[in-house]
């Protein structure tokens, strides 16, 4: 206990606590690098929720040792990314086993039902995609992809390079 009084005293617990959990985090983002939390796979999106809660509950432990326990998570949890993203790199097999393919939902401005059933991807759920992206027509869009994080990518304009569609499923 900080203070007697107990609101007092859990405000200066939670911003101590919040501060230490933050701190932590930048230090292993620091040695681990930024890729910690560049959502570049389904791995990494799961690493930043579960960061956020864990710092969460760092801010909110009542003792040094849940504390304790609660960093030492958030360590082990940057050490398994880091290898993962060392074997990833490594290896075609672990990559190919971890990382989902990213889909192409939308090829030279036709949709492709049959990826978007696939996807289970609404067709409103593309055309608010197209709408964010700005695309004004649909015979301008040259490719719709669903990124391995889950994140859409919207490909318009008069020409796409080949090489930005390489490894993309075509699951129509």
């Amino acid at each position: 206990m900080f203070f007697d009084h107990a609101l007092l005293d859990a405000i200066a617990k939670g911003a101590l606590l919040s501060a230490l959990g933050l701190g932590w985090i930048i230090l292993l983002v620091r040695v681990v690098g930024l890729r910690s939390f560049s959502k570049m796979t389904n791995f990494d999106f799961v690493m930043t929720v579960a960061m956020g809660s864990l710092l969460a509950g760092a801010a909110q432990t009542g003792n040094w040792a849940a504390l304790l326990q609660t960093m030492t998570a958030m360590a082990a949890l940057f050490g398994v990314q880091f290898c993962v993203a060392y074997m990833r790199q490594r290896s075609g097999v672990i990559d190919s086993t971890l990382q989902n393919e990213p889909v192409l939902l939308m090829k030279d401005g036709a949709i492709l039902r049959g990826a978007l059933l696939k996807t289970r991807v609404t067709e409103e759920d593309l055309m608010a995609k197209l709408r964010e992206a700005n695309a004004i027509e649909l015979s301008t869009v040259r490719a719709v992809v669903l990124e391995a994080t889950g994140d859409v990518s919207v490909l318009h304009g008069g020409h796409v390079d080949d090489a930005l569609l390489n490894g993309v499923v075509s699951a129509d």
